[in-house]
């Protein structure tokens, strides 16, 4: 490794020329790390919704050309200055929140939202210089999320990697570097099922079905899914998911379904889809008294949420989450560890495996909704 160390490193990247166009594999120069950066050598990534939405830029400022990725594994390749905690071969997960363990948030047991490193879609570029360290021909590429891991090697602000155990498959746990830990960290962490009691979750894609291992993992008795997607439902049973409630069934609100089958709401409900109707439901659907929902899918900008106050009088609470309340460098490598000690179990959510050149059927897969996470083999 020791060769490129300082070097510019050139390799292959899937670049986003522009919107809902697919992916082009393009030769990139990727810079060294600058202060408090590390560059990784990325031997593996997954496809994540978030990706597409930026990919098809709806409804947020498109910012092109762009290496997108943002769920990964991968291994040091060098460290920038200032950088000590990290070194060349350490097996890492990168990820698009970050933890600069200075400011009030990250000093606060109550919050992973780092003000420094907090998600920032719009950010094409490192804070430290506010440049890219992607090229082709001299011309910048943008960053993604402070990741950007459709790329062999990608340099990341050294706040946004967990340092994990090297024992452990880099090829499963990636998904743990989004998706899988925020499903899981929004039951375990926020919702915080009791052992016997019930869980309400809405929408079994893979957010929500780690949401549900979560409620497994807790001892939940009953783990009720909801989803408008029948299909989703014989899946979603290896996830600890006990019975099935699509809305589309019944003539009332799938809330009163839900209260008339638990004798009067559930104790917890974890909301993954972002629909406001089934944020409404998912709180109006937990027990009066002790009731908590959580709120994990991410709205559109216009929306609203409506509700009778006395839903809230009646002693319901409603929370929200943000990556599953997890630190990204102090809590991620003790999730890797509830999976190497089989406590939680990632194989059930890898649907698809692709080799990187392969990459855009992974969108395509993701588009028809078929699978939960396709893991893409960097081929170095």
């Amino acid at each position: 490794m020791s060769t490129t160390v300082g070097q510019v490193i050139r390799c292959k990247a899937a670049v986003a020329w522009e919107a809902g166009k697919p992916l082009v594999m393009e030769e990139v120069d990727v810079a060294p790390p600058q202060k408090m950066e590390v560059r990784l050598k990325i031997l593996y990534t997954s496809l994540c919704h978030t990706d597409v939405y930026f990919w098809e830029a709806k409804g947020q400022n498109p910012v092109f050309p762009r290496i997108l990725g943002h769920e990964a594994a991968g291994i040091v390749e060098s460290v920038g200055e200032g950088v000590t905690e990290l070194a060349p071969g350490d097996h890492v997960l990168p990820v698009f929140t970050g933890e600069c363990k200075d400011c009030a948030h990250c000093k606060s047991e109550e919050s992973n939202m780092c003000s420094l490193l907090r998600i920032n879609t719009d950010r094409g570029v490192m804070i430290n210089d506010g440049q890219s360290r992607f090229s082709i021909n001299g011309k910048p590429i943008y960053h993604f999320v402070g990741t950007s891991t459709f790329s062999e090697y990608t340099v990341v602000h050294v706040g946004c990697v967990a340092k994990i155990n090297p024992l452990a498959p880099l090829d499963k746990v990636c998904a743990l570097s989004c998706g899988i830990s925020t499903g899981l960290g929004a039951t375990l962490n926020v919702a915080k099922p009791t052992k016997g009691s019930s869980v309400a979750i809405f929408g079994l894609g893979a957010v929500g079905l780690a949401a549900a291992e979560g409620a497994r993992i807790a001892g939940a008795s009953r783990i009720i899914g909801v989803d408008l997607n029948a299909s989703r439902f014989e899946q979603a049973k290896k996830f600890g998911v006990t019975e099935f409630v699509n809305p589309k069934d019944y003539s009332k609100p799938v809330q009163e379904v839900i209260a008339e089958m638990t004798d009067g709401g559930v104790d917890r409900s974890v909301e993954c889809t972002g629909h406001i109707d089934a944020m409404i439901s998912a709180f109006e659907c937990v027990h009066d008294g002790w009731g908590v929902a959580v709120l994990v899918g991410v709205p559109h900008k216009e929306a609203v949420l409506k509700t009778h106050p006395m839903n809230f009088l009646n002693e319901r609470t409603l929370k929200g989450t943000f990556f599953g309340n997890y630190k990204p460098r102090s809590d991620i490598p003790s999730v890797v560890e509830k999976y190497m000690n089989k406590e939680l179990e990632l194989e059930k959510f890898i649907t698809h495996t692709l080799p990187f050149a392969e990459i855009n059927k992974a969108f395509d897969l993701m588009l028809k909704g078929e699978g939960l996470r396709c893991i893409i083999t960097m081929d170095h």
